[in-house]
């Protein structure tokens, strides 16, 4: 297949230092060969400037930081772990995730952040998968052990495996590179338009989940980078949010739309908020009204909207504030070293996006065919349905039935699978049900003889995340609409289905 990347349009990204090889695909030059070496520049730069602060928790600098995660090195060494290994973290956000994160790359090893979130058969099979040579536990102290960290590592070496849902309803591990990581530091640097020489004196508050994208590889990583520090919310509450906003002065500011949303809601708003410079949303759409609403509050700061895969180690698109307003239906121009393009086109101009570029990941792990599919011929095929106009991408819809919940993407198949194991069910679909604050929620339509929903649900608080399993939920007494060939029609179901009011809470 021979595709074309699409026109930049408007872009107004610093695309200086730039290199575009053989293989079609631009490079920033002059990046550290490393995840370990970008740390261990800022370390040397700014050893006594404070690296990170956890919410309740500690504190310590850059040396401190370094020494520690030295130390979780060397006890993963001596504890029999080699390079290449991979080592799963179960840990919550905060300073020994961090630690842990950075100590197995001081390793030479793979870093397997585990959603919190997963069931446990989830995060078994997640750990049997990835086959972990050690797991960081909650409430186990960290390995310990004569420090260590290698400095040979090189932008291709494999670095973390982020596992994303499928549409088989299997997680699949996005091999994400040291090279992949340091593109997206870069790409996040250019597009906020972070001024490098401020880096010691910006403050970022983490209040997403350290094992997405979002919070390690374009807050957490971005300032460790940068030498600049970051505060790491350990569990997302409005009241602390706001407050760790005005204690902490951060300037810095990134989550999903519903999370502002809420926040702005609060009655402890009017507090001083004017340091606040930089306010990036992504994950999911946000209302125009809601943009509008933070532009007036926070006057200072300077909005822009993300859009990214875990496949594409964070940001692909980006939308600054110039645009923010009077788009927010869009995600954004193509980031300097990305390259977007459209198949399968129809006559209103939309197709699926296509994503390439140094921060797309290398594959899936240990699935092949998986990888075949997505990536074709350099090419990250997104599953998303977009238009681009004059470079502006907008997505229109998403070809996988994903449900984007809050920003938490829930894979309709996967929550089908689950439910064709629970008591009564015969038949299932499910979809997304719409939300004022979230976006969307999951619903469930079932069908069989005698369904107690209650024990539906209790089945699947064993088997799924709490953000999957159903907060809408109707049992059909008629069979799911299909098609000719099987195929469930799930637009029928989202149009003509009444939900009723929730089933659950949050």
């Amino acid at each position: 297949m021979s595709t074309e990347p699409l026109d930049r349009g408007a872009a107004p990204f610093d695309t200086t230092g730039i290199t575009r090889g053989a293989d079609g695909v631009a490079r920033y030059d002059h990046l550290h060969p490393s995840v370990v070496a970008m740390v261990r520049a800022s370390v040397e730069r700014h050893p006594d400037v404070e690296a990170l602060v956890e919410v309740g928790g500690g504190r310590v600098t850059y040396a401190e930081l370094w020494d520690r995660a030295a130390r979780v090195a060397g006890g993963l060494v001596a504890d029999g772990v080699s390079r290449g290994d991979r080592v799963a973290s179960l840990l919550p956000a905060g300073l020994d995730w961090v630690v842990g994160f950075l100590g197995t790359l001081l390793a030479g090893a793979v870093a397997v952040p585990v959603n919190t979130r997963f069931a446990p058969p989830e995060v078994s099979y997640v750990l049997a998968d990835s086959e972990a040579a050690a797991v960081l536990r909650p409430g186990a102290p960290l390995p310990s052990g004569h420090p260590e960290a290698l400095d040979d590592l090189v932008p291709g070496d494999l670095a973390a495996i982020f596992y994303t849902s499928g549409t088989t309803g299997r997680p699949k591990g996005a091999r994400t590179t040291h090279g992949n990581f340091l593109s997206n530091v870069e790409t996040a640097i250019r597009v906020i338009g972070i001024d490098r020489a401020d880096g010691p004196t910006l403050r970022n508050l983490v209040s997403v989940p350290l094992f997405h994208v979002t919070g390690c590889n374009s807050q957490l990583l971005v300032q460790l980078g940068l030498g600049g520090t970051t505060v790491v919310l350990p569990a997302f509450d409005g009241a602390a949010f706001v407050r760790t906003i005005v204690a902490e002065r951060t300037d810095t500011l990134v989550s999903v739309p519903a999370i502002y949303g809420l926040t702005l809601a609060r009655e402890d708003v009017d507090a001083d908020l004017s340091h606040v410079r930089r306010l990036t949303y992504g994950g999911a759409p946000m209302a125009p009204a809601l943009v509008r609403r933070l532009t007036e509050r926070l006057p200072r700061a300077r909005l822009g909207n993300g859009f990214g895969l875990t496949e594409t180690s964070s940001i692909a698109t980006f939308l600054p504030h110039e645009w923010a307003v009077d788009n927010a239906d869009a995600v954004g121009f193509a980031a300097p070293v990305v390259d977007v393009a459209l198949t399968d086109v129809d006559d209103a101009g939309v197709g699926e996006l296509l994503i390439r570029g140094p921060n797309v990941v290398d594959g899936y792990w240990k699935a092949a065919e998986a990888t075949a599919a997505t990536f074709v011929d350099g090419w990250l095929h997104s599953g998303d349905l977009a238009r681009v106009d004059d470079g502006m991408v907008r997505i229109v819809d998403r070809a996988k039935d994903v449900i984007n919940r809050g920003g938490e993407n829930v894979y309709s198949v996967e929550v089908e699978n689950a439910l064709a194991g629970a008591p009564g069910v015969a038949d299932a679909a499910v979809v997304g049900v719409p939300d004022d604050v979230m976006g969307e929620k999951v619903g469930a339509v079932l069908v069989g003889g005698d369904i107690d929903v209650g024990a539906v649900l209790e089945y699947l608080d064993t088997q799924l995340a709490d953000f999957k399993v159903p907060q809408y939920v109707v049992v059909s007494p008629d069979p799911l609409p299909r098609n000719p060939g099987g195929k469930l029609l799930k637009r029928t179901l989202r149009d003509g289905t009444a939900w009723g009011s929730p089933v659950r809470g949050r």
